[in-house]
């Protein structure tokens, strides 16, 4: 296949269903003949349609118990982008929290970052620990020096960095003393393909969508709904093993049964410590509201009194009060008129604009290095 844009889309591991894969397929459909250069990839725990993307993946791959839980490889990724092959290509766009931002490229070659977070392992490492094993704790502990010099080194390699938040750009700042540009990711589910019921679930409730890890503040959220009987929630992918009666979980969503709670959830619940968050705008275009904490890139997505509401306080008192004052009514049509703002095409057409002066801004300057 011809790259005919000369671009290639670079993303840590295409090993699960989150936000930032979302957004790496989003590139590949922006760059259409795009290769995809990764250090993992596991096509049965990750999105259907990366099956149609050309997926490079590094020599790590070769090892399954990598493939299916990558936090085992955390001491060995760096050398993954660092053993790989140059990129020599007119420009890699980059979509990275930690560990692609590192891809070599040619002399000729322009690196534009996404950055969805600088790695939460080395600089907000008490959330990411959160809930972790003494060994892991231990281990990353002692990598940390390390790691950190490695990717201050991989993120001044970049000729351009995009954050996807201003709380993003403002850790960027902080940590790589780098201005970032922000363009908020796109939202990509269809409100108007096939949605199906998840077995189980009640017809009047809460919803909250994101992977069990501590910091996205699941358990604090099941436990104020435990408090509260006459309310429902359903918790999608998070901690809910062991549900009671007002609580269900559903883990191994289909895109469908995910629509389908979008669109009939009360509310969208989150008092996770998100980059951005997307889960909030995909339930606002089925023109659900969402309730949310006041921090991280909450602050860029919610448009307070249209889309939804922030949480008076992310304690399980704070979620309870604002559960029971929640209004039950709400202008669904503004509601969606706020989600189109994060569309595809304005991402699209931003992205392409920045990454286009960024590769003319590099010529230049080889150009210029290469008549001296």
């Amino acid at each position: 296949m011809t790259n005919k844009d000369g671009v290639v889309i670079a993303h840590d591991y295409v090993t699960q269903r989150g936000g930032a894969e979302r957004v790496a397929l989003t590139l590949t459909s922006i760059y259409p003949d795009s290769r995809l250069v990764t250090a993992l990839y596991n096509g049965e725990t990750t999105f259907p349609e990366f099956k149609n993307v050309d997926i490079r993946p590094s020599v790590l791959n070769r090892v399954k118990a990598l493939r299916r839980n990558p936090q085992f490889a955390l001491p060995l990724l760096h050398y993954a982008w660092a053993m790989r092959s140059r990129v020599s290509d007119r420009a890699v766009v980059v979509s990275s929290s930690g560990w692609a931002h590192a891809v070599r490229v040619s002399p000729r070659t322009t690196k534009v970052v996404y950055c969805h977070n600088p790695p939460r392992w080395i600089y907000q490492s008490d959330d990411y620990l959160m809930g972790r094993s003494l060994a892991v704790r231990l281990l990353l502990s002692a990598m940390r020096p390390i790691l950190r010099r490695w990717d201050k080194r991989a993120a001044a390699t970049a000729d351009i960095y995009v954050a996807n938040s201003t709380s993003v750009a403002a850790r960027i700042k902080q940590v790589y003393e780098i201005d970032a540009q922000v363009i908020h990711p796109p939202v990509s589910i269809d409100a108007s393909a096939e949605q199906n019921r998840p077995t189980g679930v009640p017809d009047f409730f809460f919803l909250t969508v994101g992977r069990g890890r501590g910091y996205k503040g699941t358990s604090d959220i099941v436990a104020a709904f435990e408090r509260m009987p006459n309310e429902n929630l359903v918790v999608v992918g998070g901690d809910a093993d062991s549900p009671s009666g007002n609580i269900s979980g559903v883990r191994d969503v289909s895109d469908g049964e995910l629509r389908w709670l979008y669109a009939r959830a009360t509310a969208l619940i989150s008092i996770s410590k998100e980059d951005f968050g997307l889960t909030p705008i995909e339930a606002n275009t089925f023109g659900t509201p969402a309730l949310l904490v006041r921090a991280g890139g909450f602050l860029d997505s919610l448009d307070e009194g249209k889309s939804g509401l922030f949480l008076s306080s992310a304690s399980v008192e704070g979620i309870i009060e604002s559960v029971e004052s929640f209004p039950r009514t709400w202008d669904s049509d503004a509601i969606r008129l706020h989600a189109a703002r994060f569309s595809l095409d304005e991402f699209s057409r931003q992205l392409r604009e920045i990454v286009d002066r960024a590769v003319q801004k590099h010529g230049l300057r080889v150009n210029v290095e290469e008549a001296c």
